[in-house]
């Protein structure tokens, strides 16, 4: 199965994602003339040894046959390069990455299951410097994980990864002709994208957790605003010099429940920051309880899973 596999299913998607203390689960429906409207969104604590059963719950709860269902990997289940596109015919394309990746990944490609996604260049670019986006993960890891899925009787239409969960948000804050850069923090820790007319151009990961941002050191919280300061602006830096077509217009920083970083990073970045509201952007009537900053951060790469299209990259 590839990460972006189809099925047919009726309009909505339900995106679960499995952390350390619990199993997290939303539903959205994208609509033509409003917002994405959250239908569902739903947290079932224990610990990952026990989601075998509570995806069992979730099944049930939320009458998953219903809906498109797709699964969000984590952080080390999985490994995102950008790699230079082989000059070779597009149905050839997946396979000359993989085998591009041979020397690039930590475990032989013949285990590998990989998936391709485009970053488009800019017009009139040769052909030698276009690039995609290559996810790698071991077939011992995403095998289990459809079993998994398969023993709590939900069928996987997709397996996705937070890289392109995050994209989903990013591209309904792009201004006209511009990029934007999206910075969020989860358990797993922060990951910044940058996307420009819908694609992911730019992922970061960084090894500073939502729970370490929301800590009682003040200390300890100043060293992580500091380095995740200098991190953001070596990244975008880079990335300009990388991509001088796309114009990133602002960064965004996705809900924290209750973080400073927000003050912290409009004072010490070139760049206009702001800070999001999923309210703005989503119909969160039907989930109220996602109104609240701190259910938003819980929340934030599930839903963006959840906003994936059906016969999108």
């Amino acid at each position: 199965m590839g990460f972006w596999a189809k099925t047919k299913k009726k309009d909505g998607w339900l995106a679960v994602a499995l952390y350390a203390d619990g199993v997290l689960a939303a539903v959205v429906q994208r609509r033509r003339d409003a917002k994405p409207a959250v239908l569902a969104a739903l947290f079932y604590p224990g610990e990952k040894q026990l989601a075998g059963p509570i995806l069992a719950r979730v099944h049930k709860d939320m009458q998953t046959d219903q809906y498109h269902c797709s699964s969000l990997l984590g952080l080390g289940e999985y490994q995102l390069l950008m790699v230079e596109a082989p000059n070779v015919p597009a149905e050839e394309l997946k396979t000359a990455v993989t085998w591009r990746l041979k020397d690039m990944i930590d475990f032989p490609v013949a285990e590998a299951t990989v998936d391709v996604v485009h970053i488009p260049p800019a017009k009139n670019a040769p052909a030698h410097n276009k690039q995609v986006f290559a996810v790698a993960a071991r077939n011992s890891i995403i095998e289990p994980h459809q079993n998994l899925f398969s023993a709590g009787k939900m069928r996987l239409s997709a397996i996705d990864i937070p890289e392109m969960a995050q994209r989903n948000i990013s591209a309904m804050l792009e201004p006209e002709g511009r990029g934007v850069a999206v910075l969020s923090f989860d358990l797993d820790g922060g990951l910044l994208t940058v996307s420009f007319g819908g694609e992911l151009y730019l992922a970061r990961r960084m090894d500073v957790t939502l729970t370490q941002l929301l800590g009682d050191d003040d200390d300890k919280k100043q060293q992580h605003y500091d380095r995740i300061t200098l991190e953001l602006q070596r990244s975008l830096d880079h990335f300009e010099r990388q991509f001088q077509f796309v114009a990133v217009s602002k960064l965004v920083l996705a809900p924290t429940g209750g973080s400073n970083l927000f003050g912290y990073l409009k004072s010490n970045l070139y760049l206009p920051v702001e800070m999001l509201d999923l309210d703005t952007v989503l119909d969160l009537d039907k989930v109220p309880e996602l109104k609240d900053p701190a259910q938003q951060a819980r929340y934030f790469l599930t839903l963006g899973a959840a906003l994936r299209e059906e016969g999108a990259a």
